[in-house]
This record gives structure tokens, C-alpha cells and sequence, in this order.
């Protein structure tokens, strides 16, 4: 599991700074609503650029989709040349997805492994991180979905914990119940738990001392404007990060 992910990746430029500035994770948004959405093309040079210079063992790359069907997903991937292990490019979902779409990914072969590299047949084994947007402190939408997905044999590689505001899917600013994630989070299936709304270098070491998070995903806080990255901010971001995962 990465420790830092910057989200909302638009361009290589912002990529590459990303990952020079040791983040272990990036995002590309593919919800065409989203000012950071980027089309397939994009993204497939986006990855490329990336992946002259670091590997899938250095960062990771997630896909981020909102409510989006297990075709358009697989579709995105072919179109963007995202399936591989030298990609290593793992999915996001961001919307109101059901259980079953999870259930739907892993019979494609999405979603069925821990391990970012390996292979079935043609089809790369891809990591699936569930989002939640928080409406309640005791976190029991969250409890009753993820039970759910245990009982399709679902569960996601990974959950990312994120603020609540009707009618937007991320990128919102605002920060998560730090104190209510922290009190709970050992009680969400044993899975990674990545926090994310409203971080930014000023306050991302007392999100992590506060929720106990695996990782922080990042977007709108280290932004000149939407989309485009602030390069200052992300070197800030992750480095104040990571010492608070390492003194945590």
C-alpha cells in the first residue's frame, strides 16, 4: 500500500514532479465532470512519461472513476494502453458503485490481488481501492458496504476515506472526521485505509497522528488551480507526510 498519492494528475509535467518528490502514488480522474478529468490518450502519456523514469515498485498509478459501468472501465484501460504490469495501474471508484460492480471487476480479473505484478492470462491482476464520502462519524454506511462486499467475496484492496458534500465526488477541500476515523478505523476488515479530503502540507501530519491512516491522497490542497499542481506544495505535502508516517 502507498503511503502518499497525489490525485488529479493532468499532465506528465505534474507526474513526474510528483514522484521526484517521493510520492508513491499518483491518480488520473477519468470523470469527465471533474476539472482534473483526463481522456485515455492523455493518460496513456501521462503513464509512458512516468514510466521512463520510475518504475511500479517506485509509484503506483491509480484510475479514478465516478459511477462509471464495468465497461466503460475496461474500456478506458484498453484505450489508454493502462493494462500491464509495466503500468501497474490499479482503480479508484469514487461514486455510489454497488457491491456487485466489485463482484463484476474481480470476474474480470480486476480486483483479485494484493500484488500490483502479477498476471492472469492477458489480463493484469489490478488492485481495487473503494471510496466512501463520509456522511456519519460512526462510519456504519462504510461497515455495512464492505460487509456486503465480503459476502460476494468482493472486499477492495484497499478503501479511501474521504468528506461528505451532496453533489460532489472529491476534490471538495473539505476536510474528513479525522477523530472518528481514527477510533474505528481498526474495525473496517483489516484493509488499508488511505484518508483524503481537505489535506494539505499544513495540517497532513495532524490528519495521520489524529485518523492512524496507511496513506493520504491529496488533490485540491496542493493546486495553483484546478487541475494543475503546484509543484512547491506537492514537495511540501509529501515531505511533511512522510515524516509523520515515520515518527507515527
Amino acid at each position: 500500500m502507498f503511503r502518499v498519492k497525489i490525485c488529479g494528475i493532468t499532465s506528465a509535467d505534474d507526474a513526474l514532479q510528483a514522484a521526484e518528490a517521493g510520492a508513491d502514488a499518483i491518480g488520473l480522474n477519468f470523470y469527465e465532470q471533474s476539472p482534473r478529468f483526463v481522456s485515455p490518450d492523455l493518460a496513456c502519456e501521462i503513464v509512458a512519461a512516468l514510466r521512463e523514469r520510475h518504475d511500479a515498485r517506485q509509484v503506483q498509478v491509480f484510475a479514478v472513476f465516478v459511477n462509471a459501468t464495468l465497461d466503460d472501465i475496461v474500456w478506458t484501460l484498453r484505450e489508454g494502453n493502462l493494462f500491464g504490469v509495466e503500468q501497474a495501474v490499479g482503480i479508484q471508484l469514487h461514486g455510489d458503485e454497488p457491491p456487485q460492480l466489485l463482484r463484476e471487476l474481480r470476474q474480470h480479473g480486476i480486483g483479485t490481488s494484493e500484488d500490483l505484478l502479477h498476471t492472469l492470462g492477458h489480463a493484469p491482476l489490478t488492485p481495487v481501492m473503494r471510496a466512501f464520502r463520509c456522511q456519519s462519524p460512526d462510519l456504519a454506511e462504510v461497515k455495512a458496504y464492505l460487509q456486503a462486499c465480503q459476502g460476494l467475496t468482493a472486499l477492495p484492496q484497499a478503501i479511501l476515506l474521504d468528506s461528505h458534500q451532496p453533489g460532489t465526488y472529491g476534490g471538495t477541500g473539505q476536510p474528513a472526521d479525522w477523530q472518528a476515523i481514527g477510533g474505528q478505523r481498526d474495525g473496517l476488515f483489516g484493509l488499508p485505509v488511505v484518508l483524503a479530503g481537505g489535506l494539505t502540507p499544513r495540517n497532513v501530519a495532524e490528519a495521520i497522528r489524529t485518523a492512524r491512516p496507511d496513506g493520504v491522497d491529496v488533490a485540491s490542497g496542493v493546486e495553483s488551480s484546478p487541475g494543475k499542481k503546484d509543484h512547491a506544495q506537492v514537495w511540501a505535502f509529501v515531505a511533511a507526510a512522510k515524516k509523520a508516517f515515520a515518527i507515527s
